[in-house]
């Protein structure tokens, strides 16, 4: 007869589930720990994530200036200077657009809503008034604040601060640019044999993802403020640069970005030109809305953002709470890598010796910044031509 097996506390259901609620709330406790870490520097987050994502979506120019015969210096610094000038130039021209206008945009918005509200309140359909005049401070005093320009800058209020990050970026993403993959490399140092097949492939998916929702993004955000702005024009609605400009930036906040700034320009509308010009800018705001999500975004951006709607609105809520305006433009790219990162990990079959092989031979040519991507055309071709020539005289011979 055997022996008797040894019980322990922990060993039955209950035990079980002890164990398991205690990993669960040791790492909520972690990722709380972790969050909180990530705020109190995030003076060098958040420049680190708008470089990577700001690489991520010129990397593909990189490496094709890289694949036709340039030198890796000159193709860092030339996309480089591509990008920061055009960065610069729309984020110049926004704030400009914006800002100059500010007072009288806020202006126009609240009385709209006062509008707005005048109309409810004698209107066939109850509503109490306490509640929409709470709503309605709430818009003025957030959109009049401090808030707003603080949140646009994630917190970076001081002058200082903010050209200390602008600065940062711009060093990390021509560091990015230039060493891009000897970083990845250094990653991938924490993984061995089949670790390192999924987590190249988890990354290289991630860098799909997080490049083409960005590219997307921004064709969807010029379409979107063109069209509105267009409109706008037409119909001789006042301030519809600033408005094509608040579009622009609506667009990278899914959900509720287009929304807010078609109402705030129907608002406009309505205070200057009457209820029938605001009606035909919210008709175009929804005809152009629907072509965005029907048509446009599913051809620029495939799946880049394939991600449920309630996860989107929960991660844009987050992201705002701890970093304003740029966290909630930061969030839902963020989200979509991760999920497609843990996608990736998880996907395909078995890993044979042969493809953990050529993960560690790619890995070490990333090492060294001749990864496949990087290396050029011409020095691929003189090589398999310089194969083809030995396999033909080792045949002849």
């Amino acid at each position: 007869m055997g022996s008797p097996e040894k019980t322990t506390p922990w060993s039955d259901s209950l035990g079980r589930a002890s164990i398991r609620t205690a990993q669960v709330l040791l790492l909520l406790v972690l990722s709380v720990v972790v969050v909180y870490a990530l705020i109190q520097v995030r003076l060098v987050v958040i420049p680190a994530l708008l470089a990577l994502i700001l690489a991520a979506a010129i990397a593909p120019f990189v490496h094709w200036l890289r694949r036709r015969g340039w030198p890796s210096t000159a193709a860092t610094t030339v996309s480089f200077l591509v990008l920061l000038l055009a960065f610069g130039a729309v984020i110049t021209g926004i704030v400009f657009a914006v800002m100059s206008q500010a007072d009288q945009l806020a202006s126009k918005a609240t009385e709209g809503f006062d509008r707005v509200y005048a109309f409810i309140r004698t209107g066939p359909i109850p509503v109490d008034d306490q509640q929409i005049q709470q709503a309605r401070d709430a818009v003025v005093d957030f959109a009049t604040s401090s808030t707003v320009g603080a949140g646009a800058i994630s917190g970076l209020s001081a002058a200082g601060n903010f050209i200390t990050g602008a600065l940062l970026m711009a060093v990390i993403l021509f560091f990015f640019l230039k060493d891009g993959e000897s970083i990845w490399a250094f990653v991938l140092r924490a993984f061995k044999g089949r670790n390192l097949v999924k987590a190249r492939r988890a990354g290289e998916r991630s860098l799909n993802v997080l490049g083409g929702y960005v590219r997307g993004t921004s064709i969807v955000a010029l379409v979107d403020a063109f069209f509105i702005g267009l409109a706008l024009v037409v119909m001789g609605v006042p301030l519809a640069l600033p408005l094509a400009a608040l579009t622009f930036i609506g667009a990278f906040i899914p959900l509720i970005g287009a929304t807010l700034a078609g109402i705030l320009a129907a608002l406009v509308a309505l205070v200057a030109n009457g209820p029938f010009a605001a009606l035909i800018v919210i008709i175009v705001v929804i005809v152009v809305n629907q072509l965005e999500g029907n048509f446009l975004q599913p051809v620029v951006m495939g799946q880049a953002l394939n991600v449920h709607a309630l996860v989107i609105l929960l991660a844009l809520t987050a992201g705002t709470i701890l970093a304003g305006i740029i966290g909630a433009i930061l969030a839902v790219p963020l989200v979509a890598v991760g999920w497609a990162a843990i996608k990736a990990w998880n996907s395909g079959g078995d890993i044979t010796p042969e493809a953990i092989a050529e993960a560690e031979h790619e890995t070490r040519l990333n090492e060294k910044g001749e990864g496949v991507r990087s290396k050029p055309q011409r020095a691929r071709t003189r090589k398999e031509e310089q194969s083809e020539t030995a396999a033909v005289d080792a045949s002849q011979g």
